[in-house]
């Protein structure tokens, strides 16, 4: 049999029109979508059940009443030992959610008497750590970052309008790419975040210089972009539609790069960075708990093992194997004299261009400056609120 694709396309592959588990699976994400489940569940429910599916049906198994505890603790034992392309292996985050995907799937076929019993029922998840952010920006690399879009061209200033909103408020890439012009609110510095992460509601705080730009942004560049019918969408792409997640990794990425800041990272880095500074200048973590949309505090709490800083005053100052007076001194203005050093920047290296879709900023589609002045493709699209 040929390579099998994963992903949603699998569910659509012809290879797979005559595999009952998969024609079955069609009808489960029928059912989930019937049920008002978020569409990023069920496309990540999409992802790691293809994964499982494809794995049997390159061992020809296709029927469901197949499919048995031994079949799946052997695909467990396969994940452990599978290695990608860079070499690595796979988290243990990613396959315990290939597994809990695999497990929902197979309640279901119970459910529906599709099957007797589910198989995966008594499969024991892999134990993950709950690992810190891996990378921190301080104020001087945020800032560094901010300064990368040529805010002279079109794209570039709707660009430097995106990463004031991440910086500000810390929303995920998906919030910020399904905002609409009514969720801002200029008068009282507000922002409603709709149907966020588990279908959720929020209202936060945006600051007074992401709405700075995002005010540039929607009369100077936003009516031009504008397509008929035109939707509210606040951030567009040249062909008038919502700039998507993917796209939006990319262009970060690329910023992230050109500025000279080495750190890994791309709009999360934005988040991890707004809750981290919140909480080093004082800020209560439920305040920042709001902020960023957790359901439970326990995922906040994260924050204040890498907000160190604070941490780190009070050992220095209460220890008693602490530096004589001199010493200290010294520290301090060495430690002062590498954070006044410019951060260089760099160019985006030919394998991060083809793998973000790089090109420098405000020419990253072929919208061009003349548009500027032309107004929205239709005379009721687009525009200020």
């Amino acid at each position: 049999m040929s390579e099998i694709s994963t992903g949603p396309d699998f569910f659509k592959d012809p290879k797979m029109r005559w595999s009952t588990i998969v024609e079955l699976a069609n009808r489960y994400f029928e059912w989930l979508e019937e049920r008002a489940f978020s569409k990023n569940t069920i496309n990540n429910r999409q992802n790691y059940l293809s994964y499982f599916l494809a794995w049997l049906a390159e061992r020809g198994i296709y029927e469901p009443a197949e499919v048995t505890r031994p079949i799946i603790e052997r695909y467990q034992r396969y994940m452990y030992h599978y290695r990608k392309k860079d070499g690595n292996a796979l988290s243990f985050r990613s396959q315990s959610m290939r597994l809990v995907a695999i497990r929902m799937y197979f309640k279901w076929l119970a459910q529906q008497h599709y099957i007797l019993h589910n198989p995966a029922s008594e499969i024991i998840l892999p134990k993950y750590e709950k690992r810190l952010p891996k990378h921190v920006l301080n104020t001087k690399e945020a800032e560094a970052i901010m300064g990368q879009p040529d805010i002279n061209e079109p794209l570039g200033l709707r660009d430097r309008a995106m990463l004031e909103t991440l910086y500000s408020t810390g929303i995920r890439r998906t919030e910020l790419s399904n905002l609409k012009l009514y969720d801002l609110d200029f008068d009282n510095g507000t922002l409603m975040v709709r149907q966020g992460k588990g279908r959720k509601d929020r209202m936060i705080p945006i600051g007074d210089r992401a709405l700075h730009w995002i005010e540039r942004y929607l009369h100077e560049v936003r009516p031009a972009l504008a397509r008929w019918p035109d939707e509210g969408v606040i951030f567009l792409a040249n062909n008038g539609k919502a700039i998507t997640p993917h796209t939006l990794t990319g262009l970060v990425r690329a910023y992230v790069i050109t500025s000279g800041v080495n750190k890994i990272g791309a709009c999360h880095l934005f988040r991890h960075t707004m809750a981290t500074l919140l909480l080093e200048n004082g800020a209560d973590i439920r305040f920042i708990q709001a902020m960023l949309g957790h359901a439970s505090a326990e995922t906040t709490q994260i924050y204040t093992q890498v907000s160190i800083r604070q941490l780190k005053k009070v050992h220095e100052q209460f220890h008693p194997a602490k530096l004589p007076e001199k010493l200290q001194r010294q520290k301090s203005l060495l430690l002062n004299a590498e954070a006044e050093q410019e951060i260089q920047p760099r160019e985006v290296s030919k394998r991060d261009a083809a793998r973000y879709k790089y090109t420098p900023s405000g020419r990253d589609t072929n919208f061009s400056s003349e548009q500027i002045g032309r107004g929205p493709a239709h005379p009721q699209a687009g525009g200020a609120p």
